[in-house]
């Protein structure tokens, strides 16, 4: 059909030309570790085909080397000193999957100090030192992937940073926490209590005997960060984050949410706006008709609008040994596909130049735009009205106001979904609210969230 001049073809490789094979040093030999080294060695054929190398394992660093050596066998080097694996002349890319973001940092510093490549699912350590990581692997030409870190199995970080590379992202929302997202599904399903749902995720091991980083909301928070840097090209920057977690959240809420037509998920939402870009971490409440409604359990799902793609869906496993391996290899064979590619020329790690990098300013928790979910507890039923007229006198603009269906334990309570409008106006009024003569208790807010 076309007629193109003919192009010659290179000559293919003798079957004498060695292939060399990428060298892995990991760091940390526990659920990813492992995970990641059994899917290598189980996939190992089809992993080559797709780096146009073997990917091996050369050395592990573990603190535990007996279990370590019940994982990986013979053959490969251990040690108990991550630092040697960070420097050592014959590996070319560090995995690194152990975990926190003190000792972690300096073992990733030294790795790209001495030029070799890192991998890493440690949301952590980006979240607060990504920007000096970073830069260090800018100036040693190395490159840092972390596909694992934001969302286990979902490849978004690849989505933003390619596939949607022609858009001027809008907002990014997700689920982005397995732990939470069952303890709210239990919440609903089976009309738990918080510290219930705790308890069987913490069961099943979905849950650390120490969740507060899960159920606080700070691992969520993390992963917003990588994500909106991802999204928007601002530099990584944690401690700007708005985050609430779920600790506080009534199973009542969870059942008036329903009466209304909404499930309550915890969000990490990045959101652009004229003066800014809203960074925050929150249980919202969400349209039962809305696909976010529907990601359930432990699962993770994550959506994304772009100017000219619209809104697109990413859904997948938010926790698991060989659904993390998953990302951590994809990221292993992009490395491995990088010979004879300048720096200049790879994706860059946070989607973004570094020249084209900027600092957004983020808006206030108080200038933060959106509806509200109100639940007041009142002495009475017929206290709607007087909530009613508060309302109207505190011009807080009511979209619907209703009694909720009586809960076992709970006393009448009157339920207030309200327009878009600043969380300065509604904290002014809900204080004004909270000392009227009708109510009965600590009036709840929740943000709602149409994700349109």
């Amino acid at each position: 059909m076309y007629r193109d001049p003919v192009q010659s073809l290179e000559p293919l490789p003798s079957r004498s030309a060695a292939i060399h094979a990428l060298r892995v040093g990991m760091i940390g030999i526990g659920t990813v570790g492992s995970g990641t080294f059994r899917v290598l060695a189980r996939n190992q054929a089809e992993i080559a085909g797709r780096a146009g190398r073997p990917i091996e394992v050369v050395m592990v660093a573990a603190r535990n080397l007996a279990r370590a050596a019940g994982v990986v066998g013979t053959g490969i080097a251990l040690t108990d000193d991550p630092m040697r694996v960070a420097t050592h002349p014959d590996v070319d890319v560090v995995v690194e999957v152990a975990g926190g973001t003190g000792p972690a940092r300096d073992w990733v510093l030294a790795a790209i100090a001495h030029g070799k490549h890192v991998v890493t699912a440690n949301k952590a350590l980006l979240a607060v030192h990504g920007a000096e990581i970073f830069a260090a692997a800018r100036q040693h030409g190395v490159a840092v992937a972390y596909e694992g870190a934001v969302a286990v199995s979902i490849p978004i970080v690849k989505a933003l940073r390619e596939g949607l590379t022609a858009n001027r992202i809008e907002w990014v929302a997700g689920i982005i926490n397995g732990t939470t997202n069952f303890i709210l599904s239990k919440m609903r399903d089976e009309g738990l209590d918080f510290a219930a749902a705790l308890a069987q995720a913490q069961a099943l091991g979905y849950a650390e005997a120490d969740p507060a980083f899960d159920v606080e909301g700070i691992d969520a928070a993390h992963k917003l960060t990588l994500l909106a840097s991802n999204a928007f090209g601002t530099q990584v920057r944690f401690d700007d984050v708005q985050v609430e977690g779920i600790t506080a959240l009534q199973r009542v809420d969870v059942a008036c949410a329903e009466q209304l037509g909404y499930r309550i998920k915890l969000l990490g939402v990045a959101r652009r706006r004229k003066e800014g870009v809203e960074l925050r971490v929150q249980p919202a409440l969400v349209p039962d008709s809305h696909l976010m409604a529907h990601v359930n359990g432990s699962m993770n799902g994550i959506m994304v609008k772009g100017d000219a793609a619209g809104v697109t869906m990413y859904y997948g496993a938010g926790a698991g040994s060989e659904q993390t391996a998953s990302a951590v290899i994809a990221d292993l064979v992009d490395v491995a596909r990088l010979p004879g590619t300048s720096a200049a020329q790879r994706v860059p790690h946070l989607g973004f130049h570094a020249h084209a990098m900027t600092t957004l300013p983020v808006v206030a928790r108080a200038d933060v735009c959106s509806s509200y979910y109100l639940r007041v507890p009142v002495h009475a039923a017929s206290a709607i009205e007087a909530v009613a007229s508060w309302a109207a006198g505190h011009q807080l603009p009511v979209r619907q106001l209703s009694l909720g269906a009586q809960q076992p334990g709970a006393g009448p309570h009157v339920l207030v979904l309200t327009q878009p409008v600043r969380q300065a106006v509604v904290d002014q009024a809900v204080n004004v609210l909270q000392g009227h003569p009708a109510v009965a208790g600590a009036v709840t807010v929740l943000r709602v969230e149409e994700l349109a």
